[in-house]
């Protein structure tokens, strides 16, 4: 056989992770091996055989779950709440308005000094009184 010889359970000391975490997960894979019996197992870890077997069954199941297929590529953004769109939605439809008072009075401001003058309004129209009647005097 060319090449590297395979690693076995010793590749789990290359891991991160504590000590016991990694010797727990070894002898899990010894045991899978062939090269240790679940007794021997137990013994080494103290645990009873009810016990090893959730440890290796769990730890096969993140091993199986981890390895599950996943779209290539960033997963989706989670959908985010129903009142952080309709606030987000409200906050761009405000900031459009805001643009859009900005300019006119960008445009007020410097429109006057385009214009010619234009003529002053026209004086309001007085209506006349008329003189009032005089009496002449009675005795």
């Amino acid at each position: 056989m060319r090449g590297r010889h395979p690693s076995g359970p010793e590749y789990v000391q290359g891991l991160d992770g504590s000590q016991q975490a990694k010797a727990r997960m070894q002898t899990v894979l010894e045991t899978l091996a062939g090269r240790l019996r679940v007794q021997e197992a137990c013994a080494r870890l103290g645990l009873s055989e009810a016990r090893f077997h959730e440890l290796r069954t769990a730890a096969l199941q993140a091993a199986v779950a981890a390895l599950e297929h996943r779209p290539a590529g960033r997963p989706k953004a989670a959908a985010a709440d129903p009142v952080v769109q309709a606030l987000e939605a409200q906050l761009a439809e405000l900031h459009g308005e805001l643009q859009v008072s900005q300019i006119r009075e960008e445009i007020a401001l410097t429109l006057p000094q385009r214009l010619p003058p234009s003529a002053p309004p026209a004086a309001e129209k007085k209506t006349r009184r008329r003189p009032r009647r005089r009496h002449p005097k009675r005795n």
